[in-house]
C-alpha cells in the first residue's frame, strides 16, 4: 500500500495583521531570508526562492504550488496552524490561498495546531539563554473555552471541507506541544475531558470519529512538576491516535557544531524510530527532514556561536540525493514493517528560515531535485496539471 506523502507547510509567507504591527507594513519572512549571509567557512547564504518571493495568500500563486506537490508525489499539505487566546494567526495562506485555489481538489490538507509561545525571534539577538529570554508576544496555552472556539471553527472551516485530509474517515488533527496544552487547560485530566468533547463534536457532525495526532519530540515537563512526564504516558492519558515527528532536529543533540552530516542526523533518527515503534501503543509515523539551517533567524552581525536555537548546528551534505535514499529508506521500512493507514510526514515544503524546504532554490545543482526524490521513491497517482511553476 502506498503510504500518503504529508508536507508541513510552515504559513508565514504573506502579509499578516500581526506581523505589520510587530516589523512593519509589508514584513514576511522573505525579509529573513533576503538578508542572511554566510555564518562559518563553507556555509552558503542567503538561499533564494528560484520561483521568487511568492504570496502565498493568493490563490493563483498556491494553486502553483498544489500543482508542483501534486506532480511530484505529495499528498497533503499539513499547515502549521495558530490560534491564541486572542484569535488567529497566519491563517491567509490557508483561508485566502489554499481554500480559494481552484485546483485544490488536487491535494488535500491538515492541521497541526502550533500551539507553542511565539516569541520575538524575527530575528534574535545572541545571548545566553536567548530563547529564554526572547519577549514572548503570544502565549501558546490557551484557555478551555479558546479551545472550545477552536473545535468549533475546526470542524466548521476545515474539517467539512471536500479537501481535509481523513483517516479511515476521521478528520486528522495533530497537536505540537504538551506542555502548553496542559499549562493551558490545568491538567491532563482536564485536557482529556477537552479532546473527548473534541470528538463528540466531530462525530455530531457526521464523521467517523477524530483522528487525535501527536508530535511528541521530548517528554514534557508539566506544570507543577519538575521531572520529565514519560510521553508514552501521556499519549494514553490523552487517547491519542497516532504519535509522529515534527523535525529530525527534534531527535539529535549533537556534539559538532558548526555543521553535521545529514547521514550522521539520519541514522540517529532511524534508531529514535525504531524505539519510538517499541515505546508507543500507537502507531508511530515516520519524518524525513530536508535539512536544517536557522541562521536566517539570527541577527546577521552576530557571532554565529553554539548557544541554542537559533544559534546551534546546521545539516550539511543535504543533497537531493542523500534526501533520495533517506525517503527509500523510509519507505522500504514502512513496507516491511506496515502500520494502519501508512504515511509519512516531511519537513517541509517552505520552512525557508530553518533550511528545509522543498521549493527550489537557486542552486541550479540542487534544481528541483528535492521534489523529484519524492516522485521518484513514491510515484504520482494523480493526472498531471497542465501547468505549473516547475515546469
Amino acid at each position: 500500500m502506498k503510504p500518503d506523502v504529508a508536507v508541513y507547510y510552515f504559513p508565514n509567507y504573506h502579509s499578516d495583521a500581526r506581523n505589520r504591527k510587530q516589523h512593519g507594513a509589508h514584513w514576511t519572512e522573505w525579509e529573513l531570508v533576503r538578508r542572511a549571509e554566510p555564518r562559518f567557512e563553507g556555509h552558503i547564504q542567503p538561499r533564494l526562492p528560484a520561483w521568487g518571493e511568492t504570496d502565498e495568500a493568493d490563490p493563483a500563486i498556491m494553486a502553483e504550488k498544489i500543482n508542483a506537490a501534486a506532480d511530484h508525489g505529495m499528498d497533503t499539505f499539513i499547515f502549521d496552524w495558530y490560534h491564541y487566546n486572542d484569535g488567529p494567526f497566519l491563517e491567509r495562506g490557508l483561508d485566502e490561498g489554499f481554500l480559494n485555489a481552484p485546483n485544490n481538489d488536487r491535494m488535500k490538507f491538515a492541521l497541526m495546531w502550533a500551539n507553542h509561545d511565539w516569541l520575538d525571534i524575527h530575528p534574535m539577538k545572541a545571548c545566553d539563554d536567548a530563547l529564554e529570554n526572547a519577549t514572548l508576544l503570544y502565549p501558546g496555552a490557551v484557555t478551555p473555552e479558546t479551545f472550545e472556539t477552536i473545535m468549533n471553527h475546526c470542524i466548521e472551516r476545515y474539517f467539512k471541507h471536500d479537501s481535509y485530509w481523513l483517516i479511515d474517515g476521521c478528520p486528522y488533527f495533530s497537536v505540537y506541544e504538551m506542555t502548553k496544552l496542559i499549562e493551558g487547560f490545568g491538567s491532563v485530566e482536564k485536557a482529556r475531558e477537552l479532546f473527548d468533547l473534541f470528538r463528540e463534536k466531530v462525530k455530531a457532525a457526521g464523521f467517523k470519529d477524530l483522528h487525535l495526532n501527536a508530535v511528541f519530540w521530548n517528554n514534557p515537563i508539566l506544570p507543577g512538576e519538575t521531572a520529565p512526564t514519560d510521553s508514552k504516558q501521556l499519549a494514553d492519558e490523552l487517547g491519542f491516535d497516532s504519535v509522529t515527528s515534527y523535525v529530525w532536529i527534534h531527535h539529535y543533540a549533537p556534539d559538532e557544531f558548526p555543521k553535521v552530516e545529514y547521514n550522521d542526523i539520519r541514522d540517529a533518527y532511524m534508531e529514535y524510530w525504531a524505539e519510538a515503534e517499541k515505546k508507543y501503543d500507537q502507531p508511530y509515523y515516520p519524518n524525513v527532514t530536508m535539512g536544517w539551517d536557522a541562521s536566517p533567524r539570527t541577527v546577521q552581525s552576530d557571532s554565529y556561536e553554539n548557544r541554542g536555537y537559533p544559534f546551534m548546528y546546521t545539516i550539511d551534505n543535504n543533497t537531493p540525493e542523500n534526501f533520495k535514499t533517506a525517503l527509500q529508506m523510509v519507505k522500504d521500512r514502512l513496507d516491511a514493517r506496515p502500520v494502519p493507514h501508512p504515511f509519512v510526514t516531511i519537513n517541509a515544503w517552505n520552512e525557508w528560515t530553518e533550511g528545509s524546504y522543498l521549493e527550489p532554490d537557486r542552486d541550479q545543482e540542487r534544481g528541483m531535485g528535492y521534489l523529484e526524490a519524492i516522485r521518484d521513491v513514491f510515484g504520482v497517482n494523480k493526472k498531471p496539471a497542465e501547468k505549473s511553476l516547475a515546469h
